[in-house]
């Protein structure tokens, strides 16, 4: 198996040619048939030229003035897929690439995740598709935009999302797909349109990197001894709640213990209650872990500010707690964020649910997904209505040139906002340094200022402290880079 340092050094010089690659590329209008020819590509290794073709794909499936050109290497393999079920020409694959905008595409997708026929084979799929979309609109019912497209088109496009992902297959143990986005150029593309990635295919994948990276099973559990009474008795840092317990026993060989292949990860005793772990005991100590997570008892996590303000969607969900900017988390603290990144890299590995009422952006951050203003103002609506106002007065008022003007508009929204703001844990936090020696006589906010109070507000809303420390660690330690693959609802 080849060691996450060369993965990640063959996915750089893959970058560099594609790069070179593209360079010249631009200078000469060329074909792709003729960039094939002009490169020597024929010469590259076969899963250098696969990723070549799988960029391809990607282009033409997100160019929106539908002038990509389909690779003619396409066609051919459309031969070996379909046999004599479906004749494909040129002309047909560039019909049915008008036909089709985002929408249906992501509808046809669903469609071959959803159908009961993908399962047998993909030409069953194809034979299963009625003759004509318009007569049969029950099959369709949940796709409506492939309504109005015939048969053929919806056949070709299927035929080339399932080349695709034959591609991809043969591509993707090349590349570290565990790198962030804005660190590779080719895994940023794949990453890009994973959602035409199948999902049988991408859970095959998932489940062969959980298989190569997990331990033997071993005969000897570890023993981890809960005390329930001294768990019952409050402490200002949570040192006796089960979690606690579990942390201290469990932690300095979690990234061990936590990839093993048994089915339980620990015998669970409980203290005084004579209990013999038949998977009972175990599961029980997962749920009161996870709950002490979700507590006060435990600084680690606090109610998001919708749910301190008790207003707005997402209540009950729980933030990591928010530190101040110019100190460091404590060892202690680190430790425990790490062994709850490792708890939700386990949870998927072993399929245990957890109930940890994290908001939607922290799980994002496990598949690499795209943080949203919608998700932080969704777990802090009244911070971000503001910021959305400042941001809508700030944009209207970018063509004025009277500097009167445009203090009077600023003013009249932002006439009480300081560098400073109170946090979702309820301090004071300065923005800017010097934040808190700016008097109420001094207007610290305008349009020129203004947009560093915006993006300083919602770096601190996204709780940049721990979310480093538990993320990557669920990522890297326990989860494997496949999972990138997925989208957060699947996983």
């Amino acid at each position: 198996m080849i060691s996450p340092a060369i993965r990640t050094l063959q996915t750089v010089v893959m970058d560099l040619i594609f790069l070179v690659l593209q360079r010249q590329h631009s200078q000469d209008i060329v074909t792709i048939e003729q960039q094939y020819d002009k490169f020597k590509l024929s010469k590259f290794p076969e899963k250098f030229r696969d990723l070549l073709t799988v960029i391809n794909i990607i282009n033409a499936l997100i160019d929106k003035n539908k002038q990509q050109q389909y690779f003619k290497q396409l066609l051919e393999q459309s031969y070996n897929i379909l046999g004599q079920n479906l004749k494909i020409t040129e002309d047909d694959v560039q019909t049915s690439y008008t036909l089709f905008d985002a929408v249906a595409d992501l509808q046809l997708i669903s469609l071959m995740n959803e159908h009961l026929s993908m399962d047998d084979s993909f030409n069953v799929f194809i034979l299963a598709l009625p003759n004509e979309s318009t007569s049969d609109p029950v099959f369709y019912k949940n796709y409506p935009s492939l309504l109005s497209i015939q048969r053929k088109y919806i056949q070709i496009r299927a035929t080339i999302f399932y080349q695709f992902n034959i591609v991809v297959e043969r591509t993707i143990s090349t590349l570290d797909l565990s790198l962030l986005p804005g660190q590779s150029i080719l895994v940023d593309y794949i990453r890009m349109v994973k959602h035409y990635l199948l999902q049988k295919r991408k859970f095959a994948w998932l489940e062969e990197s959980l298989s190569k990276t997990e331990h033997e099973s071993i005969s000897e559990l570890p023993e981890v001894k809960f005390d329930t009474i001294k768990a019952t008795s409050d402490d200002n840092e949570g040192k006796n709640t089960i979690f606690n317990q579990a942390f201290e026993q469990l932690h300095e060989n979690a990234h061990v213990i936590f990839r093993l292949s048994n089915e339980r990860l620990w015998l669970a005793t409980y203290l005084e209650m004579h209990s013999i772990d038949q998977g009972g005991p175990y599961r029980d100590s997962i749920t009161a872990i996870c709950s002490d997570i979700c507590s006060t008892r435990l600084p680690l996590f606090i109610f998001c500010p919708n749910g301190q303000a008790n207003t707005g969607l997402n209540r009950d969900c729980r933030i990591p707690n928010i530190f101040p900017p110019n100190k460091p988390i404590s060892n202690k603290f680190k430790k425990q964020y790490k062994f709850i990144g490792q708890l939700m890299g386990m949870a998927i590995r072993k399929k245990h649910y957890l109930n940890l009422k994290f908001p939607i952006l922290l799980w994002k951050q496990l598949v690499g997904e795209d943080i949203t203003m919608k998700d932080i103002e969704a777990i802090d609506i009244q911070s971000f209505a503001i910021i959305k106002e400042m941001e809508i007065n700030i944009e209207q008022n970018q063509s004025i040139d009277i500097d009167s003007d445009i203090n009077y508009l600023c003013t009249s929204i932002m006439s009480e906002l300081r560098f400073d703001v109170i946090s979702s844990s309820g301090q004071t936090y300065e923005l800017i340094p010097g934040a808190t020696k700016l008097t109420k006589s001094t207007p610290p906010i305008s349009r020129p200022n203004g947009g560093v109070i915006i993006s300083s507000t919602s770096d601190l809303t996204t709780f940049e402290k721990a979310v480093p420390i538990i993320i990557p660690i669920a990522k890297s330690n326990i989860l494997p880079r496949k999972a990138n693959l997925f989208k957060m609802s699947k996983l």
